[in-house]
């Protein structure tokens, strides 16, 4: 008897059979149409439409939990570890975004139509959501609710930046991706998948040193940050997204499965662990910086990203769990965008979670906010010309 192989790789158009499904949409940050194949309707992925929920969740709960984890004189008690535990474990749900971004964006199949059809039709979708909500957390949150004074000065400050508000960083990220997609799609195609691989290491690989740098400047007594704007900030994230592309058909066998879990899993506790002790280990942070783009959580994202890849190719999907999933995974976008509203309406309605100190307080906060914004995202989707923003 032999051992099963740990790796499979589903065929791709072009290199053998056509694969058993195809991807349901051409990236994972804003929905879209998808390029199925031609003569039927294209099928989901439910493994990525899986992940994609968890990772809004966990999105979700960086911002929620990170309220206390921001809290220093609570360092170091257990209430500041438990949030920090979640807050840094679930710190490769960006990364994995743009992962499952890749794995459809760069599908051939996307950009039959010319670039110029590409980007009409990515554009179009994301364009009103990034115009709507600058403006709503600009005006609304801002200043309504928070009554800051925003001067035309500081509003063009944070435009360049991108910084108007916590995590609509993102969609200035998308969009520079988006803007790289028609040249890399060929690119990675014409030379298959060893091409996307090794491109893709090379790019990792290039993004955590250059997130050490800043570090070992600060050691030899220089400041030499690492400075990203609106413009620039896609940089840092393209080796996730070549990855995803990459990584799209790789299957694992069920042992593999759960071995790259289970090293995901130690990759993030000691990512927890050294988050919490940086202060006395400097050169233990330069060299693996906790965050999104440092050694530990890019290691820690593949592997996820891989197993559940493989989990989604073995599970035998029941319709009504198929229908849910999907329904999270295409609200999945909106909730991105609303859930920063919905917890500042709980910060100025309740004094304990603008607080920030109390871990039960915002245990309780957290699944509030995470249903309502699932809600209004899901009916906001059947709603003409609001879904538009969604």
């Amino acid at each position: 008897m032999t051992a099963s192989p740990p790796v499979n790789v589903v065929p791709s158009s072009g290199a053998g059979p056509a694969p058993q499904s195809a991807p349901h949409r051409p990236d994972a940050a804003v929905p879209a149409d998808q390029p199925g194949r031609a003569g039927g309707p294209p099928a989901r992925e439910y493994g990525l439409d899986a992940l994609r929920v968890v990772a809004i969740c966990g999105v979700v709960a960086i911002h929620v939990f990170g309220v206390v984890v921001g809290q220093d004189d609570l360092r170091g008690n257990l209430g500041w570890w438990v949030a920090t535990a979640i807050d840094i474990g679930a710190i490769w749900t960006v990364p994995a975004f743009i992962m499952i971004s890749g794995a459809f964006t760069l599908d051939p199949r996307a950009h039959r139509a010319g670039p110029a059809a590409f980007y009409r039709k990515r554009f179009a979708r994301i364009l009103p959501a990034m115009i709507f909500w600058h403006v709503l957390y600009v005006v609304v949150v801002r200043m309504a609710m928070r009554g800051e004074d925003v001067s035309l000065t500081l509003l063009t400050r944070l435009l360049i930046d991108g910084k108007v508000f916590t995590a609509l960083y993102f969609l200035w990220l998308i969009a520079g991706l988006y803007v790289l997609a028609p040249v890399l799609a060929p690119f990675l195609h014409a030379g298959g998948r060893y091409r996307a691989l090794v491109t893709a290491g090379v790019a990792l690989g290039w993004t955590m040193v250059a997130y050490m740098i800043p570090g070992i400047a600060l050691m030899l007594g220089d400041s030499r940050p690492n400075i990203l704007t609106s413009w620039n900030r896609w940089w840092p994230y393209v080796g996730f997204f070549i990855a995803g592309w990459a990584l799209r058909k790789v299957v694992l066998n069920r042992l593999w499965t759960v071995l790259a879990l289970l090293g995901a899993g130690l990759l993030l506790a000691e990512a927890i662990w050294q988050f919490g002790v940086a202060p006395e280990h400097r050169l233990l942070q330069v060299t693996f910086p906790v965050m999104a783009t440092g050694t530990l959580v890019a290691a820690a994202t593949l592997l996820i990203f891989m197993a559940s890849v493989s989990i989604g190719s073995r599970v035998t999907w029941r319709p009504a769990v198929a229908r849910l999933v999907t329904r999270l995974s295409d609200a999945s976008f909106g909730v991105f965008l609303i859930h920063l509203l919905v917890f500042e309406v709980f910060r100025q309605l309740i004094p304990a979670v603008e607080a920030g100190r109390s871990l039960e307080v915002i245990g309780l906060t957290y699944p509030a906010v995470l249903v309502i914004s699932f809600a209004v995202s899901m009916v906001a989707a059947r709603i003409p010309y609001v879904r538009a923003v969604f």
